[in-house]
Order: structure tokens, then C-alpha cells, then sequence
């Protein structure tokens, strides 16, 4: 029996009397209060097309969870859309909202005294944010994505939301007119879901369904199939199942999910922000998980999936071609995966792939095969160098010149520098330089969506580097390096860049150099002062005050005591 509300009011009869009224009001009858009750934490909202299909899910999960025995409680937590809100002030809310999402599921679970929780997201933040109050809660949990957008089309091309930024860069370039730049924002986004390729949600997504917290081939499902909802529906079962047996997600998000985790996200090629989200999600639930990590098993695991922003197909494609499981089998069967790690439905990750093809099949082109991969080694790795002595994040692949080494071009904000890129006024051999962009200097750590689209969009991907101790869409690829920490805010080296100084980005040496003697860089820091806080109240104001370094997650509850 569930040690909870509905046990207590049980067991202590008057003094509880208050509270079980309160709960015949919302539809308890006198059976319900021997049944485990369970959070229904939905993230529905009209603000984006990522979270604007969860009510009907929510609906679907809560029946179910009525018929499995339990009852539901729902209740609603935040979003931001990324894709909206990016290139603006209102992009420094976003990684906030991980937070704010955190602690509104944690609050009103723990509040309630409930048994369980289903959590439903559908936005990036909506799943790290969902991920961290499951750690710290501890109860019985499943997450439900939900699902990919399918993909808007023109000219015969699929399109994805980055395809118009992409497409902005273009008409600055004066490569495509007016019309067809409107024709692109058309057809971009044609319905409800979150963005197709493979950038944040959808790998986030994957990473759940690799660390058994999800149920299997739901993190690929498109949003408006009838597939999604029954998905939801079976989530909701096997939530209840996993309260009766006391499945908690301490004995399931262990070191090896972790490292399941990080493995199918280098096959699959995601976004760099699951190095954030993953290390956030590793400290609310107490394992030990750093930047290190993430190399040597970016060493052993290739590239398997053609997925964009960098490759041809979108998340949907990869669901037609088996998904992620079909991912993780191939990755299990090459010793790359830990079989012996639990989910949910209370088998280990090699019993529920156990039905699975070894090999992906021969008619679709979105999985490779083992021995012909994309590329031989994972494409998340982690810099290093006087810039970034705590580390950076970029991705590897599919970039064509592995080293640069220019002039850096300094700006002090996201707008400064696409202003400067849409002018015209970035050459090739330039490494550009956005700084005071991190979790305390922004606050929040904006995203970088609209100058590295930009960036492609006038054709200098493969001759411009661009750094920043801010962060890059799921979207970015190209010679770009972000979550440069120590962060500009703090008095990393990345503050003490001056207009002009020679630096050195190394794909392969995995190498971020700012080209000056120690001396001067002494001298610098010497003089160097603190900005003022651009806010001093309200959530951005508290934010900055509690956040920890990107090295860590960018959490707010690290050493507050």
C-alpha cells in the first residue's frame, strides 16, 4: 500500500476528515481512498505547436489511469516555445522554465502526498524540467512525449522549423527572394508537434526512451497520429503496475541508463543541449555524471542515423524505420548498450528489445547499419583549452573543415552579432565571439538558433567558427562551440577576448585556444570587473543568484547550503 494521502486518511480517520471532504468534492467516493493516487502533469497549452495536442492525450492517460485502479489528479504546469520566443529577450526564459517545470511537478506532487505521476511534454524544456522533479520526487513516474511534428514540405524538400531560419540567412544573402522566404515560413511548421529533426525535444525524447522512463517507439511517434494517443493510454497501465510493485526511478535512472542515455544520443546525432539536461537530471538524482563522461563513450559509438538538422530525414522517417529501439538493439548487440538496466515495466532494456531485428532493415536509408556508419564516432564532444577550462560543447560531424584558426569577432549579445551577419559584415576566416550569453550573463543561456542559421544560411558554415558561453538549438550544426565555461559573467577567459586576437577551434584535438602567452592573459584578468546584473528582481534576477556553471547543468540547487 502507497504510503501517501490516501493511506493516511485511512488510517488516521477524523483528524483527516477536512481533507478527505475536500476530495469527495473533486469526485472521490468512498472506494477511491484505498486506490493510489496519481499526478497528471500536463503541459498543455495553445503557445506552441510542440505542447498544443496534450490535452487530448492527458485525457486519453487519465481514463486509462481511472481503469487501471488509480485516480488521477491533473494538473497543469509551463511551457516556452523555443522556436518563438528565439532571437529574443524572451529566449533568456527559456532554460529558466527547466527550472520553473521542475519545481511546479515536485511542488504539487509532494504537496498532494501523491503515489505516482505521469508527466506530459511536448517542448524542449518540457522533458528535462519533467526528468529532474522525477529524480529529486522519487515515486513511481513515466514520462509521455508528446510527439513530432511531421514535416512541412516545398519544392519538393521537407522542411522543419530551422529550415526557416535557414531561410532568413538566404534572403540576407540575397540567394532566394521575398516570396519564396514566405512560401519557406509557410510550410515550415504544418501542424501540431514538436520540431522534427533531431534537435532537442526529439532527442530528449530518445534519451528517455533509452533510459526506460519512457515506454518503447513512443519518443518517435508523430503528435497527430492515433498511435500516440493509444501510447499514452499504455503509458498510464504501466505507471499503475509500476506503483503496485513500487518501481521507483532511483532503481532505474542508474549510471548505466545514463550511459544508454548518452549512447543512443551520439547514434542517433543530437542536440548538444542533452549535455546539459542529462547532467541536471543526473545531479537531482544523485549520480555522479560530469562533461568527462561523455567522451570515451563518444569514442566507441557511431554516427548510425542520416537525421537533419545535418542529414536528410526527420523523426518521423526514423520512426518508419524502427525507431529507437531499433537504434538501441543495433548499439546492444555491439556491446555499446547496457542490457541488464530497468524500465518501467519492470524489464531490463535487452528483454523488451528482445523481438527486435539485430540489423536495420534494407528499404529505408535513416539507420545504418553497424559497420557502415555515418561517421565511425559520435559527433557531442567536449573542448577544452585556456578558453574553456571547464569545457565547451560542440558538434563534431559533418563539418568539413575540422580546424579554424582566425581573427575573433567580439560581440556582447546574440542581436549584436546576427545584426553584424545579416549586414553582411562576417567574413570567412572569422571566429565569432557571443559572450555574456551564459547562465548568470544572460541570464538563462539563449540559444543561438538565428545566427548559426544565419551563418548557413549565407553560406559560410564551413568557413566561420562561432563561440559562445550561451547555448545552440537542437537545430545548430557547423563549426560552432557553446556552453564555453567558465562563462564571461564569472571572469572566464571568454571575457577577456579583445577584437582581433588569433583563436584556434580544433574539431579533432577536441581544442579551444585563445592564442595568448599566460601572461597576458594574466593581465587581462587583472583588470577585468564584474558587469552589473541586467536584473536585479523578478525570476531572471533569482536565476542568475541561484544558477550553477553549464559544466554542471546549469542547476540552481547545487551547494545552496
Amino acid at each position: 500500500m502507497p504510503n501517501n494521502l490516501k493511506s493516511q486518511v485511512v488510517t488516521q480517520g477524523v483528524q483527516r476528515t477536512p481533507n478527505r471532504s475536500m476530495l469527495r468534492a473533486v469526485g472521490f467516493g468512498d472506494e477511491d481512498f484505498t486506490k493510489p493516487i496519481v499526478g497528471l502533469a500536463n503541459g498543455y497549452s495553445t503557445i506552441t505547436p510542440c505542447n498544443v495536442g496534450l490535452n487530448g492525450l492527458a485525457q486519453r492517460a487519465e481514463a486509462a489511469l481511472r481503469t487501471a485502479g488509480s485516480m488521477p489528479q491533473t494538473f497543469g504546469t509551463i511551457t516556452i516555445s523555443d522556436g518563438i520566443s528565439m532571437g529574443t529577450e524572451g529566449m533568456k526564459y527559456s532554460l529558466v522554465s527547466r527550472e520553473v517545470i521542475a519545481d511546479s511537478i515536485e511542488t504539487t506532487c509532494m504537496g498532494q502526498s501523491m503515489d505516482g505521476v505521469l508527466a506530459l511534454g511536448g517542448c524542449d524544456k518540457n522533458m528535462p524540467g519533467a526528468m529532474i522533479a522525477i529524480a529529486r520526487m522519487n515515486i513511481p513516474a513515466i514520462f509521455v512525449y508528446g510527439g513530432t511534428i511531421k514535416p512541412g514540405r516545398y519544392n519538393g524538400q521537407d522542411l522543419t522549423v530551422v529550415s526557416a531560419f535557414e531561410a532568413v540567412g538566404q534572403y540576407s544573402a540575397g540567394k532566394i527572394d521575398q516570396a519564396e522566404l514566405l512560401e519557406v515560413e509557410r510550410r515550415a511548421c504544418p501542424g501540431a508537434g514538436s520540431c522534427g529533426g533531431m534537435y532537442t525535444a526529439n532527442t530528449m525524447s530518445s534519451a528517455f526512451e533509452a533510459m526506460g522512463m519512457s515506454l518503447m517507439y513512443s519518443s518517435t511517434m508523430a503528435a497527430e497520429d492515433a498511435e500516440k494517443a493509444e501510447s499514452a493510454e499504455k503509458s498510464a497501465f504501466a505507471l499503475v503496475k509500476a506503483i503496485k510493485q513500487q518501481i521507483l526511478p532511483s532503481q532505474i535512472l542508474t549510471r548505466k541508463a545514463f550511459e544508454n542515455a548518452i549512447a543512443v544520443i551520439m547514434a542517433v546525432g543530437g542536440s548538444t543541449n542533452a549535455v546539459l539536461h542529462l547532467l541536471a537530471i543526473a545531479h537531482a538524482m544523485g549520480v555522479a555524471l560530469t562533461l568527462e563522461d561523455f567522451e570515451p563513450i563518444r569514442a566507441r559509438v557511431p554516427v548510425l542515423c542520416d537525421l537533419k538538422p545535418s542529414g536528410r530525414y526527420v523523426a518521423t522517417d526514423l520512426h518508419q524505420a524502427g525507431g529507437i529501439p531499433q537504434v538501441m538493439k543495433i548499439l546492444l548487440v555491439n556491446g555499446l548498450l547496457h542490457g541488464d538496466a530497468l524500465t518501467i515495466t519492470g524489464q531490463t532494456i535487452a528483454e523488451v528489445l528482445a523481438e527486435v531485428a539485430t540489423e536495420p532493415r534494407s528499404d529505408q536509408a535513416v539507420i545504418r547499419p553497424f559497420h557502415h556508419p555515418l561517421y565511425p564516432q559520435g559527433h557531442l564532444g567536449i573542448l577544452k583549452g585556456n578558453l574553456a577550462t571547464e569545457g565547451a560543447v560542440a558538434k563534431l560531424t559533418g563539418i568539413k573543415k575540422r580546424q579554424i584558426t582566425g581573427p575573433a569577432r567580439v560581440f556582447e549579445s546574440e542581436e549584436e552579432c546576427l545584426k553584424a551577419i545579416l549586414a553582411g559584415q562576417i567574413e570567412a576566416g572569422d571566429v565569432i565571439v557571443v559572450r555574456y550569453e551564459g547562465p548568470k550573463g544572460g541570464p538563462g543561456m539563449r540559444e543561438m538558433l538565428a545566427p548559426t542559421s544565419a551563418i548557413i544560411g549565407a553560406g559560410l558554415g564551413d568557413s566561420v567558427g562561432l563561440i559562445t558561453d550561451g547555448r545552440f538549438s537542437g537545430g545548430t550544426y557547423g563549426m560552432v562551440v557553446g556552453h564555453v565555461a567558465p562563462e564571461a559573467a564569472v571572469g572566464g577567459a571568454i571575457a577577456l577576448i579583445q577584437a582581433g586576437d588569433s583563436i584556434t577551434i580544433d574539431a579533432d584535438a577536441r581544442l579551444l585556444q585563445l592564442n595568448l602567452s599566460d601572461q597576458e592573459l594574466e593581465r587581462r584578468q587583472a583588470s577585468w570587473q564584474p558587469p552589473k546584473p541586467r536584473y536585479t528582481k523578478g525570476i531572471l534576477a533569482k536565476y542568475a543568484k541561484l544558477v550553477s556553471s553549464s559544466s554542471q547543468g546549469a542547476v540552481t540547487d547545487l551547494d545552496l547550503f
